[in-house]
């Protein structure tokens, strides 16, 4: 946990040259300014303008300027950069010109959203799975539809072509400071997960983007394109961004559990953010329907089998990478809390298949929108949101 001097004696004992000074659009999407390490005292002391008007969802051209102002915390110096010389990075808090923390800064959002949690007595642990494609490039490098390997799921090399890259991505993680916790083939051809050791909820979000940053670097210098899209192959398994959740306090989770299913459509626009997230649903073991259940694929929470209470989480497997990952915790968050400040409590689990035809009825069970429009519909509508979001 470095403080801005330990950081400033750090970047002048590595000689590290050039800072990268990373933030996020309302969509999620990484964004980043570089400053010559000569300028990160002043980084620290006045922060750093940009053009918010040419952010999407940020502010209109009139009244545009933003400040970035770099967290300490997370130095963390560009393995893939050279040596002499060295790219550092830092994610940044956004602020008006007077301090005033920006409202649309997803990152302080989630951070607000911790602090509601603590408020409220309890503190939350995040961990994630993350599925991805790689596909190979055209004679002109760029990306196409043919996987980079016909392999299955946890299947080995030969078959899996994918092996050598997922070690360098996890290399790459731990000199980043990042502990990946397992990686293996997936069921699609050329699809790979890689998961995450559990920690706080704004490390898991500065993780996560940071392993899609890595993922698409060491993709590109193999030749290859990194694919986050839920569903890149019409007739394939789609990629997931599977979020664990766990609470200290195990008591609660049954209200964690029905406060998450009770906002799980209100929130489905935000952790389902593309079109194409819709043609996911519902097949290929991602879930549609608003249910939960021990070790169901099925259901959109789960909650998997454990040898430790200690370790007691719930798994939901809705949300996929196109999503604003800070926003997503912190909807999921304020959901939790909402289950234990109502003191909810969920239906019985659903142990059946609910993709096999009929079951849902069955169960009468509830589904996640259909179609993007409908999810974006329900969200407008939402208290939940507004309040969770300061919309």
């Amino acid at each position: 946990m470095y403080s801005e001097s330990d950081v400033l004696d750090y970047v002048n004992e590595e000689d590290i040259k050039f800072i990268r000074l990373a933030f996020f659009d309302l969509n999620g999407v990484q964004k980043n300014v570089s400053i010559l390490a000569s300028q990160l005292e002043s980084a620290f002391k006045n922060g750093v303008s940009f053009d918010a008007s040419a952010i999407y969802g940020f502010e209109s051209p009139e009244k545009s300027d933003l400040f970035l102002h770099p967290d300490p915390t997370t130095l963390s110096v560009l393995p893939w950069r050279p040596n002499t010389g060295k790219v550092a990075r830092m994610f940044c808090n956004i602020r008006y010109p007077d301090g005033r923390a920006y409202e649309k800064d997803s990152r302080a959002i989630l951070q607000n959203a911790v602090k509601a949690a603590k408020d409220a007595g309890v503190e939350f642990m995040f961990g994630t799975e993350i599925e991805f494609y790689l596909f190979k490039l055209d004679e002109k490098g760029e990306p196409t539809k043919i996987p980079f390997d016909n392999a299955g799921y946890m299947d080995i090399a030969p078959e899996d072509k994918g092996e050598n890259i997922r070690r360098e991505i996890c290399f790459t993680l731990e000199q980043m400071g990042i502990q990946p916790e397992s990686s293996h083939h997936e069921e699609g051809p050329g699809q790979n997960e890689i998961d995450f050791h559990y920690s706080d909820a704004v490390t898991a979000a500065d993780n996560a983007a940071t392993f899609k940053w890595i993922v698409r670097t060491r993709a590109a210098q193999n030749g290859l394109y990194a694919d986050f899209s839920p569903k890149p192959l019409a007739d394939k398994a789609g990629s997931g961004f599977h979020i664990n959740m766990s609470c200290a306090d195990a008591s609660k989770r049954k209200n964690i559990l029905a406060g998450i299913l009770a906002c799980s459509k209100e929130i489905a626009y935000y952790l389902n953010s593309s079109e194409n997230s819709y043609k996911r649903l519902g097949e290929h073991k991602a879930p549609r329907f608003v249910a939960w259940g021990n070790e169901n694929r099925s259901t959109i929470i789960r909650v998997p089998a454990t040898t430790s209470d200690d370790a007691e989480r719930l798994e939901i497997r809705s949300a996929d990478c196109e999503c604003n990952i800070y926003i997503a915790l912190t909807l999921l968050i304020y959901a939790a809390i909402e289950g234990i400040k109502k003191n909810l409590l969920p239906p019985e689990p659903v142990t059946e298949n609910l993709f096999e035809r009929g079951a849902a009825g069955a169960k009468n069970c509830d589904v996640l929108p259909a179609t993007l429009s409908e999810a974006k519909k329900i969200a407008e509508q939402s208290e939940f949101v507004k309040e969770a979001l300061g919309l």
